[in-house]
């Protein structure tokens, strides 16, 4: 009986990847506002029936490649050297954010399965941003008394930033104030909230 069960289980989990990596190839191709579920299972060789019992929706596929690709930006992020001062900060940010800020579907789906709206979680989005403010608390640790303030705590910084950074890029997307880069837009964000008061 534990072969019997086995089986399907293994058939489930290989379908699921034809169709994750399905939705990649078409993502490559056409980007996230090209993903339709229909080319997704005709790529996959599925039912949309199959689709559906693997995914809630499109939004639900979409956000696991985002997720995904959040993690690997953020682990090269954190390969790398640590930031030198606070204008360094959003150098160092800005892989991550530049693919957050890359469309409107990819940011909508970034602050919907963050927990952020309060409405959707995904996992993978969301463990990315407390990965984030552990990356960013670190830094600001290393930085407190000499170049940013110690009368906060780091984790309490590392999170101001964050929402920093979400207000930045979602400026990138309102008409009255996408000049700029986001990282122009957010530094002076975080020279108010991370200096040492003078």
């Amino acid at each position: 009986m534990v072969m019997q069960t086995r089986a399907p289980q293994k058939r489930r989990v290989a379908t699921r990847q034809k169709l994750i990596d399905a939705a990649r190839q078409i993502v490559a191709k056409n980007g996230f506002a090209g993903l339709r579920v229909e080319d997704v299972v005709e790529q996959a060789g599925v039912a949309k029936g199959t689709f559906f019992s693997h995914f809630e929706d499109k939004d639900r596929l979409m956000a696991l490649l985002i997720g995904t690709q959040m993690e690997q930006i953020l682990s090269q992020i954190a390969a790398g050297p640590p930031p030198a001062d606070i204008d360094d900060f959003s150098v160092r940010f800005a892989p991550l954010m530049n693919f957050m800020a890359q469309d409107r579907i990819v940011f909508d789906i970034v602050v919907r399965f963050s927990g952020a709206a309060a409405i959707e979680t995904n996992d993978l989005i969301s463990l990315n941003f407390g990965h984030q403010v552990d990356l960013l608390a670190i830094w600001i640790k290393e930085l407190q008394g000499d170049v940013i303030r110690d009368d906060v705590d780091a984790v309490l910084l590392a999170e101001g930033f964050q929402a920093f950074a979400i207000q930045a890029i979602a400026l990138k997307f309102c008409a009255l104030h996408n000049a700029g880069t986001i990282q122009d837009r957010l530094t002076p964000y975080l020279k108010a909230w991370l200096s040492r008061p003078s």
